[in-house]
């Protein structure tokens, strides 16, 4: 399945994820915190997480830091990639495949950060900016599906 990207799509797309990248680790913290809290049962799969109750207690810590900072790049690392279907999927499926045998996260949580992000862009660079990137994360979500099927979920 080959991803349909426009080159002024591939252009806006990356213009407006340039914006919540340049602050990484803080945007990725604050994506991260907001699932957490409002999604409290995501918070299981990260059992050094689970003791954490205040969204500050959360954004100091560490290790909610350093993975926010890894969703980031990991979705960075693929937005490079928008014009390259067989190099989009080529960081995609390994992550796919990790998060459904080894790390057993539900699929139907891609679809909760991603939301997630997309507010976050709506409310820190306006709609246009969410509507620039919404293709793209209809994109990670529904590969990431794929590559769950295909390891067997």
């Amino acid at each position: 399945s080959t991803m349909s990207f426009s080159e002024a799509e591939v252009q806006s797309a990356r213009g407006a994820w340039e914006k919540i990248y340049v602050d990484a680790e803080d945007n990725g913290t604050a994506v991260l915190v907001r699932m957490f809290t409002e999604h409290p049962d995501t918070k299981s799969y990260f059992t050094h997480f689970t003791g954490m109750d205040s969204a500050e207690e959360m954004k100091q810590s560490d290790q909610v830091r350093g993975h926010g900072k890894k969703v980031f790049t990991a979705i960075n690392d693929m937005v490079q990639h928008l014009d390259n279907t067989e190099a989009f999927l080529g960081i995609l499926n390994p992550l796919g495949k990790k998060h459904a045998t080894q790390l057993k996260i539900d699929p139907k949580n891609f679809k909760i950060i991603c939301d997630i992000i997309l507010q976050l862009m709506e409310e820190k660079f306006g709609g246009d900016c969410k509507a620039s990137f919404e293709k793209v994360t209809n994109e990670i979500c529904t590969h990431l599906n794929n590559a769950y099927k295909e390891a067997g979920w």
